[in-house]
């Protein structure tokens, strides 16, 4: 991480040090549990809730098949938030509250790069939904075969290039 010139003594120090302190923590261990509970509820919510829409979608058979493709993309990044992105959340909090200097060190650079990067690629993704019902208000009749399957899947993959690039980029120091 880049280190900063934000310490108490004058000294540089990183982030995630500075984030990782006993100073940072003092007085708040309390609202950190209770965010620990509240990212496990919300890991858990968001779990079932992608799980079933992706059986949703599985049962539903007249979906123009790009639109569809893009619906369960939106569904898994979101799996992948409730699964990955919410317990490195409880970690981070977690080691924090209880003062676990070096596991918190660990989790903030994995939760930076992951909220980071799964951020990015469901607000991509939901921009693409946007357009592609633009589209279709749009295009009308054309829509169809003006959006296939193969555009659609392309857009997606240079959408996670572009998600994961300056992801890593940003936090390789």
């Amino acid at each position: 991480m880049a280190t900063t010139n934000i310490s108490s003594d004058g000294t540089h120090a990183s982030f995630g040090r500075l984030l990782c302190s006993e100073e940072a923590t003092a007085g708040i261990k309390d609202q950190l549990v209770f965010l620990s509970v509240v990212n496990i509820v919300l890991g858990i919510t968001a779990f079932l809730g992608n799980v079933l829409i992706q059986v949703a979608l599985h049962k539903e058979t007249s979906l123009h098949l790009p639109t569809k493709l893009l619906l369960r993309t939106l569904s898994v990044s979101d799996l992948f938030i409730g699964v990955i992105a919410h317990p490195v959340g409880v970690i981070l909090f977690l080691s924090l509250a209880k003062e676990r200097w070096n596991v918190c060190l660990y989790a903030i650079n994995t939760a930076s790069v992951v909220w980071y990067f799964l951020g990015k690629v469901s607000l991509f993704i939901l921009t693409v939904i946007s357009v592609d019902r633009l589209l279709a208000l749009l295009l009308k009749l054309r829509y169809r075969h003006v959006v296939a399957l193969k555009r659609t899947w392309m857009t997606l993959i240079i959408l996670c290039i572009l998600s994961t690039i300056p992801s890593v980029k940003h936090y390789a120091y």
